[in-house]
């Protein structure tokens, strides 16, 4: 007999070689048909996989992340399945779950797949899930595999095999197709009820674009018909939101080839909404006792080996700049020159803490296949700064930094987030972090108290820390739903020793002061692709990039117009007048779908009583106004920073 302990704690006996299933159905038919997978001692395993020994499970279902993810890469090898019997000869490279859905990469050799072959493919994929076919797992040596494949004439399995050794290669097979793969899968295909393919993509091998160009095939799958309907009109409302289209259509920003790949210019309505984003960051982080300093764009190779960056980063550089015998680098973060600034000067323990700011430019080659609209650029304007300060001053300065961001959040409207604290792998030490276990354990434990005591919600997540310390990632989730990685939080206990930073202590010592990396607002390019999704292009008015449009009913009525114009762009608002010679209903349409804040509508009788009949965005006339009540009120709404558009938005 062996113990199983459940996530409350109890305890069971079983007999050894029992399944997570066959525990499942000891305790009802009904959990049993929900199962989809099973968490043992930690690991995600296949629900029908023997269990030999003494564990702790956790059944995994369809509310489980865990579960939809193995949901979506089980359905990911029924595509394949369904592609291999109307494309015989196809051969795979990868197919992963994502967060919603799942995608496999294909080379279908001289023949093509358009939008109109996907119909066959999911009628396909129904009459195979309605076979209850079971995914079968088997363990299988290096050489049989490799025969496996060599018989299929499949070069990119037999490349993946190259990295695999005995003891670690499993085939899955459910109905006619077999696939290398490490798992797990749900039990059988009819456990996937609802199919829709959804786009055809290229995608180099490996992601370089050196290799072959393959067919990625995505799709989505659900346990019903409900839930797949459900989430298809949330995609249809979020390609209304989607911030490359917005961002057309509201002159928020454009790319150019001849500029370069993942280079963003910003247009006018753009470049408004930087300037008010660093606006709110300076106000704010004036108050919070930052100091601004700016920084070159480049620098010398001997500072980012000093800094640890090199060679390890090097892949995620440009490539180095030879001038005057030296090679220079683009500034890939901004750290590296904040501490040559604090090392300008000695500090005291009186000096610290010390906090320096910059929006800074950083420059980071993400491959060419990765790079999409604002959210994966190869230009990055940066809400950073660095705080220098003593392991007394830690906690203090590390929750005002959370609290940062919480006010950050009330007033973007972002109720739903989470915190990753991401932790070292002991067994990584002195090859992917900072050998320094103690400090690890010390630093580690620091941030998750500050986290616990400010009642933050976070996750712990191993193996995903910075070089040189733990770290806090952000996550948020837009108006629909989708998560965003916003920016960080980061202790660094190495780069001050690495740079021979020091302060004088209060024993007239020198010591090194801890480093906290933080970027609240994370970089204008992934801030903004997220704000136009949360209020769908409505920015509220502080942010929008024209406020305020002034509609004269007819050409009579235009220098009355530049007169509100001139009075509102005296008082620091953003307005236009409409001039063109079209018809008041035309104009209002037009700048409804602009998603300008305001508009006024002006005719004889607001001119000669000096008021405006006003109109908000989404809401409609709101009735004549003075015109000296209109500038106060909205001055109140851009002071405030008020959101009326995010409710309207949701």
């Amino acid at each position: 007999m062996i113990n199983i302990t459940f996530p409350d704690g109890a305890v069971r006996q079983y007999e050894k070689g029992i399944s997570a299933l066959d525990i499942a159905k000891s305790i009802s038919e009904g959990l049993a048909r929900k199962v989809l997978a099973a968490s043992v001692n930690g690991q995600v395993w296949d629900a029908s996989r023997s269990i030999n020994e003494d564990s702790s499970l956790k059944l995994l279902t369809w509310t489980d992340p865990e579960g939809k993810n193995t949901f979506w890469h089980s359905s990911a090898h029924l595509m394949a399945e369904a592609v291999e019997a109307l494309y015989p000869g196809v051969k795979f490279w990868v197919g992963p779950a994502l967060d919603n859905g799942f995608y496999y990469d294909m080379d279908l050799g001289d023949r093509k797949m358009a939008e109109e072959d996907l119909l066959a493919l999911e009628k396909k994929m129904n009459e195979l899930a309605k076979k209850n076919s079971e995914y079968k797992r088997q363990e299988i040596s290096k050489p049989e595999a490799i025969q496996y494949f060599n018989e299929k004439n499949d070069a990119y399995k037999l490349d993946l095999l190259q990295g695999l050794f005995d003891g670690e290669i499993t085939f899955y097979t459910q109905g006619g197709f077999t696939d290398l793969c490490r798992g797990p899968h749900i039990p059988h295909t009819g456990f996937i009820k609802a199919i829709k393919l959804t786009n055809i993509a290229g995608a180099y091998w490996k992601g370089d674009e050196k290799n072959k160009m393959l067919t990625r095939l995505y799709g989505v799958t659900f346990p019903s018909q409900k839930e797949l309907d459900e989430h298809l009109l949330m995609l249809e409302e979020a390609k209304k939101r989607d911030h490359r289209k917005l961002g057309k259509e509201l002159g928020i920003y454009t790319m150019d080839d001849d500029v370069g790949q993942g280079l963003i210019m910003w247009m006018p309505n753009g470049t408004v909404i930087i300037e008010e984003l660093e606006k709110l960051a300076k106000e704010t982080e004036l108050e919070a006792g930052y100091k601004r300093v700016v920084t070159p764009h480049i620098a010398k190779e001997n500072m980012y080996i000093t800094s640890g960056h090199l060679p390890y980063y090097a892949d995620s550089m440009y490539p180095p700049m030879e001038i005057d015998g030296e090679r220079y680098y683009l500034k890939s973060m901004n750290c590296p020159h904040h501490h040559k600034i604090y090392a300008a000067e000695p500090k005291s323990y009186r000096d610290l803490p010390y906090r320096l700011a910059e929006y800074g430019t950083v420059y980071r080659y993400e491959q060419s296949g990765e790079l999409f609209g604002l959210m994966r650029v190869r230009c990055l304007h940066m809400n950073d700064a660095h705080i220098y300060c003593t392991k007394e001053q830690f906690n203090d300065e590390f929750r005002a930094v959370n609290d940062m961001y919480l006010k950050y959040f009330k007033i973007f409207g972002i109720d739903k987030y989470v915190m990753r604290l991401s932790l070292h792998s002991p067994d990584k030490l002195g090859i992917k972090y900072v050998n320094e276990p103690e400090l690890w354990k010390e630093t580690e434990t620091m941030v998750r108290n500050v986290l616990t005591e400010s009642n933050i919600p976070f996750v712990e997540v191993k193996d995903e820390a910075a070089f040189y310390g733990p770290k806090i990632d952000v996550q948020i989730y837009s108006a629909i739903g989708r998560e965003f990685t916003l920016a960080t939080n980061q202790v660094d206990f190495s780069q001050g020793r690495s740079f021979k930073l020091e302060y004088t202590a209060h024993d007239n010592k020198a010591e090194t002061p801890l480093i906290i990396h933080r970027a609240p607002l994370g970089t204008h390019e992934r801030f903004i692709g997220f704000l136009l999704e949360q209020y769908a292009g409505k920015f509220p008015v502080w942010l929008a990039p024209i406020q305020v449009k002034i509609l004269p009913i007819s050409d009579k009525f235009q220098d009355y117009g530049k007169t509100v114009s001139q009075k509102l762009k005296k008082a620091d608002i953003r307005a236009e007048v409409d001039d063109r010679n079209e018809k008041i209903g035309k104009k209002i349409r037009d700048t409804e779908l602009l998603k300008i804040p305001y508009m006024l509508v002006i005719g004889e009788k607001e001119m000669n009583e000096g008021k405006v009949a006003v109109r908000r965005q989404g809401k409609g006339d709101l009735g004549v106004m003075d015109l000296d009540e209109f500038v106060e009120k909205i001055k109140t709404e851009i002071r405030d920073r008020s959101s009326e558009e995010l409710a309207a938005a949701k």
